[in-house]
C-alpha cells in the first residue's frame, strides 16, 4: 500500500446480476434491484425507496458499469474494493462472477481484496416480498477439511497473485466474515499461509470481521488473525434506557414498525477507544435501512446526510492519524449494499453527495 494518507477499502456486493439459484429461489431476473425498487415508506419522513442515479439499475456482468464504479470510487479517493466471496465448502460458490470477470480482464484498473462471507443464507434474508420469512435454508455453508482448503486457495490463487490485489506488510488481505463460527479456524489460517509461501507469496494478511470488538478482539487474533475490522452496527440501537428499547422492540414485534435510531445520535457510537489499537480497523458507515429486505420488521438509522457523514469520516480519519503509517486502515460499509440502505453510490436524493463527503474528508 502506497502514500501516507489512510486507505479505505469499500465493501463491495456482487449481487446485481441474475444466478441460475436466484432464478430458482425467487423468480426469474431477480437481483436485489427486486427488493429496492418496490420499497415504500414505512412512517412519515421515511426515505424509500432509496433511487440510484448516475449509475442506474445497473447490471454488473457489464464491464462498463464496473469502470464506472471504479472511477467514481477513485475520484472519492477510495484505495480499493473488497468484495464479497462466497464459498459454501465443496467447491459451491455463488455470486462470482463480477469478480472473476475483473480477474481475467484485468479491468478495472483498481485495487481489490476478498471478504469471504462465510455463512449460511436463508430465505428471510432475501424475501422478494419485503417481509420476514420463514428460515428456511438455502445453501448451507460447510467446511469441509483440508482439500477444500487447498481447492479454495487455488480457485483465487491468479487473484491473490494479480498486482492490484491489496497488501498489508506485503501480504494479501484476506476478511473472513465471521471468524468465529468457523469450526477450527487456526488450522484453516495455517493451510493457507503454507500454501501462499509456497505459492511466491509471504502469507496471507488475516482479518476478521466483528460487530462486538470489545469482546471478540482476543478471541480473534488468539485464532492466528493478523487485525480485527469492527463494524459496530450493533450498538446504534443499544443506545438509551432500557424502557426505551424495550418500547422499540415491541412496536417491531407486534405493530411492524421498523427499530430506528436517529443516525446523529448512532455515529457518536461508531467508533471508541478499541479502534485506537493498531490492529483494529475502525468501519465507515454512511447508513443503514434494512426495511427492503425485512419491512416493518426492519432496522434503520433515520435523518442520514452528506454533512453528518463527512463528520463521522474526519472523526474516524483522525483517530486513525495516530497509527503507523502501514496500518492507517478503514473500511467503508458499504459501497453498494443498497438493499440495506448501506451505500455511497449516486441516488436520486443526494445525487453524489456521499462521495464528495468522502472526498472532502481525505483530501484534507
Amino acid at each position: 500500500m502506497s502514500g501516507s494518507r489512510a486507505k479505505i477499502i469499500a465493501y463491495y456486493l456482487p449481487q446485481y446480476h441474475p444466478t441460475p439459484d436466484n432464478d430458482k429461489w425467487w423468480g426469474k431476473g431477480f437481483t436485489e434491484w427486486t427488493n429496492v425498487a418496490k420499497a415504500s415508506p414505512l412512517f412519515k419522513g421515511h426515505y424509500q425507496p432509496k433511487i440510484p442515479a448516475d449509475l442506474g439499475f445497473y447490471d454488473l456482468r457489464l464491464p462498463e458499469v464496473r469502470e464506472q464504479q471504479a472511477q467514481l470510487a477513485r475520484q472519492a479517493g477510495l484505495e480499493g474494493f473488497c468484495y464479497y466471496h462466497y464459498w459454501f465448502g465443496n467447491g459451491k460458490q455463488e455470486l462470482e462472477l463480477p469478480f472473476n470477470e475483473v480477474v481475467r480482464s484485468g479491468k478495472p484498473d483498481f485495487p481489490f481484496c476478498l471478504c469471504w462471507a462465510n455463512e449460511s443464507w436463508y430465505a428471510k434474508s432475501w424475501n422478494k416480498d419485503g417481509k420476514v420469512g420463514k428460515a428456511n435454508l438455502l445453501i448451507q455453508q460447510e467446511y469441509p477439511g483440508t482439500a477444500d482448503h487447498e481447492k479454495h486457495f487455488y480457485a483465487l490463487l491468479s487473484a491473490l497473485k494479480d498486482p492490484r490485489y491489496i497488501k498489508i506488510e506485503n501480504k494479501p488481505v484476506f476478511v473472513i466474515y465471521k471468524p468465529l463460527q468457523f469450526p477450527n479456524v487456526r488450522h484453516f489460517i495455517g493451510e493457507w499461509n503454507s500454501l501462499a509461501i509456497r505459492n511466491g507469496l509471504e502469507g496471507i494478511y488475516f482479518i476478521g470481521y466483528t460487530t462486538n470488538v470489545e469482546y471478540e478482539y482476543s478471541q480473534i487474533t488468539e485464532q492466528g488473525f493478523d487485525a480485527v475490522n469492527s463494524c459496530n452496527l450493533s450498538r446504534f440501537f443499544n443506545y438509551g434506557n432500557f424502557i426505551i428499547n424495550t418500547y422499540k422492540i415491541i412496536c417491531a414485534n407486534y405493530f411492524h414498525i421498523p427499530n430506528r435510531t436517529p443516525y446523529k445520535k448512532a455515529m457518536r457510537y461508531f467508533v471508541g477507544e478499541m479502534e485506537k489499537e493498531t490492529h483494529v480497523y475502525p468501519s465507515l458507515i454512511p447508513n443503514w435501512d434494512h426495511t427492503p429486505r425485512s419491512g416493518g420488521n426492519g432496522y434503520l438509522l433515520t435523518d442520514s446526510t452528506p454533512r453528518l457523514f463527512e463528520k463521522h469520516v474526519r472523526n474516524t480519519l483522525h483517530i486513525l492519524s495516530a497509527k503507523p503509517t502501514e496500518h492507517q486502515i478503514c473500511f467503508l460499509k458499504s459501497w453498494n449494499e443498497w438493499g440495506e440502505g448501506n451505500y455511497v453510490e449516486p441516488d436520486l436524493k443526494y445525487g453524489c453527495g456521499y462521495l464528495e463527503a468522502l472526498r472532502n474528508a481525505v483530501i484534507e
